[in-house]
């Protein structure tokens, strides 16, 4: 197929999907990175507390506040 072909399908809202080969397709910068962060125990306590209500880890909730964080200020 033609890429001018493969373009006109992908605007006119038609599933291109199965012409892609998704066998090497990535998610870029989704890789995970570890870090390491000093947090005052206040801080590591109040954490739990907040990740207890929710049902949810700790480092889960460090992510999601985060992720909140900087969103808004994109």
């Amino acid at each position: 197929m033609k890429a001018k072909m493969f373009d006109n399908q992908f605007d006119e809202g038609d599933d291109i999907t199965p012409l892609l080969d998704l066998s090497q397709a990535k998610r870029l910068l989704l890789d995970p990175k570890r870090v390491n962060v000093d947090f005052p125990t206040w801080m590591v306590e109040s954490l739990d507390r907040e990740a207890g209500k929710l049902g949810i880890t700790r480092q889960s909730i460090i992510k999601v506040w985060l992720a909140e964080r900087l969103k808004n200020s994109a």
